[in-house]
């Protein structure tokens, strides 16, 4: 027991100072990338409009649930399929985030493939998806509509002060991103830990080998997982110290991220079942592929007397990793709170006077919404929701999976509009 928790400790520093790193990064890119930017860019149905839809979901911390919201923006501001399947294929495999905890764990081999394989996925997944779109031919404008600004979800044209940004960094990044991805990186931590702790050293080596066979069962296992770019890292290097090729653990890389059953679904419902074998093809070919190409990288490295992964678990003594991580894990504790306790949380910041809620007397409604599983896709229906004609205030319970609309509204445009966010009204609707 005592090797099972040493190496659950030892894969959280490892992460820790990376990954702390990583969030200021994504809240950063938060604060810099604006989704009328994005959608801008994505409008023509060509090829480069696929690339740009790939090379901009690389940086982008969006797991394989939160990418979709911002693909449906996408194809309701007039994107391509390809330009949308591109951005779907390439988004979740990748972010900063995970590029920071990339490096830190596997080393800057992986660090630096990961993202590019990535970019090539999408772009060929794009293309493909072009080619069987009913829609290739026609053409696309940039009708971005109207998109809430990030930070304060006002609609109109406005300006923050640098304060305001850095505060909308620190929110996102320690707080709705961090909480997205908390509980599944904790739960890879502790995955790791058994993997290393109950499968024999050589168990991959002697078993499975190298070639189709392991990187066909690491897409058999990473399909239907939910699991997030930066929570799948240290589950695959438990497995590379198990004797897993590096190429079946790229595989696991950019398949578990990318796919779900639940984002797999609403691909279906958005794009169509022609779209979803589009995609999870795209996703399966290509990382085999690319699998095969890193092993070959890896051999030629291991030739010249290189070990790319010499230093993993190497977390040293230094004063700055330490305090990273200790910073880190209380960001983290806090986060799992958020996520774990959420009445306890939300009762805190009332005292406290940071939370406003909604006064129950005020008109309007209360829905309730079935698929949100992110503070991503929260923040999607609360801005669809805003669209709606007469709706003054909207108050989204991403753990009670409500949606409470103030104001005097047509019920059935506030239900297409939860609709056309890609998610569904359940039976519950409470007026008042």
């Amino acid at each position: 027991m005592n090797n099972l928790l040493n190496e659950i400790v030892a894969t959280f520093f490892s992460m820790a100072p990376y990954l702390l790193l990583g969030l200021t990064f994504a809240g950063i890119l938060h604060v810099l990338f604006k989704k009328e930017f994005i959608v801008k860019h994505l409008g023509k149905n060509n090829l480069l409009s696929v690339f740009k839809a790939s090379f901009l979901g690389v940086p982008l911390p969006l797991c394989s649930c939160g990418v979709i919201p911002t693909a449906l923006s996408l194809r309701k501001s007039k994107a391509s399929d390809g330009a949308t399947m591109s951005f779907l294929i390439s988004t979740p495999q990748t972010g900063v985030d995970s590029i920071f905890a990339t490096y830190g764990m596997m080393g800057p081999v992986f660090a630096i493939f990961r993202p590019i394989a990535a970019l090539i996925m999408g772009v060929a997944g794009g293309v493909t998806a072009n080619l069987f779109s009913h829609s290739a031919s026609e053409s696309f404008g940039n009708e971005t509509g109207t998109v809430s600004c990030t930070l304060c979800k006002r609609p109109d044209p406005h300006r923050h002060s640098i304060f305001q940004k850095i505060k909308g960094m620190a929110l996102y990044a320690y707080g709705d991103f961090l909480d997205d991805i908390s509980l599944q990186l904790v739960v890879g931590i502790i995955i790791s830990g058994i993997i290393a702790w109950i499968i024999p050293p050589d168990f991959f080596t002697r078993y499975v080998g190298a070639g189709i066979i392991s990187m066909l069962i690491m897409i058999v296992g990473g399909v239907p997982l939910y699991v997030c770019a930066t929570a799948s890292i240290p589950i695959a290097v438990a497995l590379m110290e198990k004797g897993l090729s590096p190429g079946a653990a790229f595989v696991f890389l950019a398949v578990g991220p990318a796919t779900n059953a639940a984002s797999i679904t609403l691909i279906g419902n958005a794009m169509g079942k022609k779209m979803v074998a589009v995609f999870l093809g795209s996703i399966a070919i290509l990382s085999i592929a690319a699998g095969y190409l890193l092993n070959y990288i890896f051999a030629l490295f291991q030739e010249s007397g290189y070990h790319p992964l010499s230093h993993v678990h190497d977390i040293g003594v230094s004063p700055w990793k330490i305090g990273f991580s200790v910073i880190f894990l209380i960001l983290l504790a806090m986060s799992l709170m958020r996520k774990l306790v959420p009445s306890l949380w939300s009762a805190s910041l009332k005292k406290l006077g940071l939370k406003k809620e909604i006064a129950s007397e005020s008109p309007g409604m209360t829905f309730g919404i079935e698929g949100m599983t992110c503070n991503h896709c929260a923040a999607h229906v609360a801005e669809e929701l805003r669209k709606v004609p007469g709706i003054t205030e909207v108050d989204v319970d991403l753990h009670e999976k409500k949606a409470r609309c103030v104001g005097t509204f047509n019920e059935t445009l506030a239900e297409k509009a939860i609709a056309d966010a890609g998610y569904s009204v359940s039976g519950e609707r409470k007026e008042g």
